[in-house]
């Protein structure tokens, strides 16, 4: 009988472990890893921010998103109409850049039926990843779920938050991630916040510069694992199809923009990330740029503020630091090339002259 039980046991976690694998390597995926290969490609940065884009009229910033995955992508005025007709589609729209902790906001309406699921996600080269996750077969739930480094050694990152009707009334799904702190919210409400220490002490907690990817997929497609099948609410009937989600309205604020990121070292923490304005060279330096918390004026900054998005129920008005540079430079051209570091109750961005004598 005690044999009988381990193996059960051993049956449930394997399943478990079957489907978050399968999940992470659908959802997050980079052809150079910074933490494990150097001379990765810089990730360009978001500078125009705040951004935000009205899919329903029509049209995509082309400059900024790109379509991938087999299935249907166009724009209509229901927005961004993302349509799974058949077995292998996987329908996706990425942003062109990352941005290095900021604000999110997606007005959608989720795809319907059991085993699809719609996504909303930020993913890192290195594996870092926030997640909104919308299950076909429940209309009244969403999940939240993180990674860190790619991380999958432990299973109680889930959170689960009762939304009514997401698959025909639109909701404004929001991602506030912050140094320190991680919120999801529903139409302007906090439905989970993620401490960083809560997070394996930070060493889990997403600290490096993201992409924005929504799209939606079949996780109860009969050739995925049993964990996965199960985990995405049954099998996918391809006959019941299509299966279409909608995306109308997106907002992005990049809390530290720059022209482009790069992994200072393979740690993967978010002070080795290095932040270089558009023009800079190596070897640019800009005086030190202070993160305080109160202030009102910078050369680049980004706060959070209320929601985006003006059809949405409005966000939380939170607080946050904001980045000051100051407008003299030193060396060729107006770039910096510098790091986030923490001093005192506020952070710095210091160029790269200074690393060195700290």
């Amino acid at each position: 009988m005690g044999n009988d039980m381990l193996s059960l046991l051993l049956l449930r976690l394997f399943l478990v472990l079957s489907a978050l694998v399968a999940l992470a390597a659908a959802q997050s995926g980079t052809d150079c890893n910074p933490i494990k290969t150097s001379g990765c490609p810089l990730d360009i940065g978001l500078t125009n921010n705040p951004y935000s884009v009205d899919s329903t009229k029509g049209t995509m910033d082309q400059a900024s998103w790109t379509s991938s995955g087999a299935g249907s992508v166009i724009y209509t005025s229901q927005g961004a109409v993302l349509t799974l007709s058949k077995k292998g589609d996987a329908p996706t729209i990425s942003t062109n850049w990352y941005i290095f902790f900021g604000r999110v906001e997606v007005l959608m309406r989720a795809a319907p039926r059991t085993g699809i699921v719609s996504s909303v996600v930020l993913g890192s080269d290195d594996g870092d990843e926030i997640d909104w996750e919308l299950i076909g077969g429940n209309n009244d739930e969403v999940q939240t779920n993180y990674f860190g480094k790619g991380n999958v050694t432990l299973y109680n990152r889930g959170g689960n938050s009762a939304v009514h009707d997401v698959q025909g009334t639109r909701h404004n799904y929001t991602i506030d991630w912050q140094i320190g702190q991680l919120t999801w919210y529903v139409d302007g409400k906090a439905v989970r916040t993620l401490k960083e220490e809560d997070a394996v002490g930070g060493l889990n907690y997403p600290q490096t510069p993201m992409k924005l990817r929504i799209g939606s997929w079949a996780g109860g497609d009969p050739d995925n694992a049993p964990g996965t099948i199960a985990w995405a609410g049954g099998v996918t009937d391809y006959t019941k199809g299509p299966f279409t989600m909608y995306v109308e309205r997106m907002s992005v604020t990049n809390q530290y923009p720059a022209a482009s990121y790069s992994y200072g070292d393979m740690s993967g923490n978010w002070d080795s990330i290095v932040l270089k304005k558009d023009g800079a060279a190596d070897g640019d330096q800009s005086k030190e740029g202070i993160v305080k918390k109160n202030g009102s004026s910078g050369i680049a900054s980004a706060t959070n503020s209320s929601s985006l998005l003006a059809s949405s129920s409005s966000s939380s008005s939170q607080s946050s630091p904001t980045l000051y540079l100051s407008s003299a430079t030193m060396g060729r051209g107006d770039g910096y090339v510098g790091r986030l570091f923490k001093v005192g109750g506020g952070l710095v961005l210091l160029p790269f002259i200074l690393h060195f004598v700290i």
